[in-house]
């Protein structure tokens, strides 16, 4: 069964909505309101988290924008705001999908697992240390600050361009879990993977260097055969490889 916090002020929407899911196998945590929604979402850890935009409190994509840095599962706006400048935003805050109240029940259900699908969830004994709220990542004496886009190992600052730098944080929000080319260069660049592009490739082994991982044997940033990257969270307790 999948846990999903749906935060929703509307109560009869959200009773409505959640006994649909919960017929279809799906476990129903509902907050009501945004200035609490962060603080549930961390305690119950759900596969996915499906967010209304109008909450009291705070608004939903305030609350995507925060809680992306520290909640590597999807997150799904789901609004009666039908508006490409909102939809537009929400993605550009990290959330995973936007989809409309009056979409049919049937089609949100089916969303809902293909997203489940392409972001099986962490594994929950995974020590993943929560950021500032700066938006400064923590792995032992590695920290990536997504504010001044700065990344330190031990004493030493690592310069990375903006792509590699988005790639590493892409790779450091989802610690512990597998992403593949598909899923990056979606995430990252809005594209699908046609099976030749090498590029996220390259941009890996660039990163690898400069973060001192074992170019034969990597340990920081794994290759996982026939699958992807999976972004190490417990090897960085020493700067140099």
């Amino acid at each position: 069964m999948n846990k999903i916090v749906f935060v929703e002020d509307d109560t009869e929407v959200g009773n409505l909505i959640a006994a649909w899911l919960g017929k279809h196998d799906f476990e129903v945590i509902i907050e009501p309101r945004g200035d609490r929604a962060q603080d549930v979402i961390i305690s119950q850890n759900p596969d996915l988290v499906l967010l209304d935009i109008l909450l009291p409190g705070k608004d939903g994509m305030t609350i995507c924008r925060d809680l992306r840095p520290v909640y590597s599962g999807p997150i799904v706006l789901l609004t009666s705001l039908d508006s490409d400048m909102n939809h537009v935003l929400a993605l550009e805050m990290g959330a995973n999908d936007y989809i409309l109240k009056t979409t049919p029940p049937a089609v949100l259900l089916a969303r809902l697992r293909l997203h489940l699908r392409q972001n099986p969830s962490m594994p929950r004994d995974i020590p993943h240390a929560p950021p500032s709220s700066g938006g400064v990542l923590h792995f032992g004496q590695l920290s990536i600050d997504l504010t001044n886009r700065e990344v330190i190992l031990g004493s030493e600052t690592i310069l990375l361009s903006t792509s590699d730098f988005e790639l590493l944080w892409e790779l450091a929000t989802h610690a512990g879990h597998i992403m593949d080319r598909e899923a990056l260069l979606k995430n990252l660049r809005g594209v699908s993977y046609d099976g030749l592009d090498r590029s996220i490739d390259v941009a890996i082994s660039r990163l690898r260097k400069k973060l001192y991982d074992n170019a034969l044997e990597p340990f920081r940033i794994k290759t996982v055969r026939n699958k992807g990257y999976l972004f190490a969270p417990n090897a960085w307790e020493n700067a140099g490889s």
